[in-house]
C-alpha cells in the first residue's frame, strides 16, 4: 500500500514539470525500492515543488538536509530517459 501511495503521489504533484520527472521514476523503480529507500523517496516527494523544480533543473543548489544523493538518482534517471 506504501508504494502504491508514493507512486500516486509522485505523479500528483501539482506541476507537470514535477510529474513527468518523479512519475516515471517511481512507475521504473517502486517496486525494487528497499524500505529505506521509500523513506529517501518520500522526502525528496515532501519538498515543495518551485524549489525541488530548481534543484532539478540544476538552476540552484539543494540546501543541506535534503538528500542530493538520491536526488541526484531521480534526475540521472529522467536524463537517461529523455535521451532515449
Amino acid at each position: 500500500m506504501r508504494r502504491k501511495k508514493l507512486r500516486y503521489r509522485a505523479w500528483h504533484r501539482g506541476t507537470l514539470e514535477m510529474d513527468r520527472v518523479l512519475g516515471p521514476f517511481a512507475d521504473a523503480h517502486i517496486n525494487d525500492l528497499s524500505e529505506a529507500e521509500l523513506d529517501r523517496l518520500e522526502l525528496v516527494l515532501n519538498e515543495e515543488d518551485p524549489a525541488l523544480l530548481k534543484w532539478v533543473m540544476q538552476q540552484e543548489l539543494a540546501p543541506a538536509g535534503v538528500d542530493v544523493e538520491f536526488l541526484d538518482r531521480i534526475v540521472a534517471d529522467h536524463r537517461a530517459r529523455m535521451s532515449k
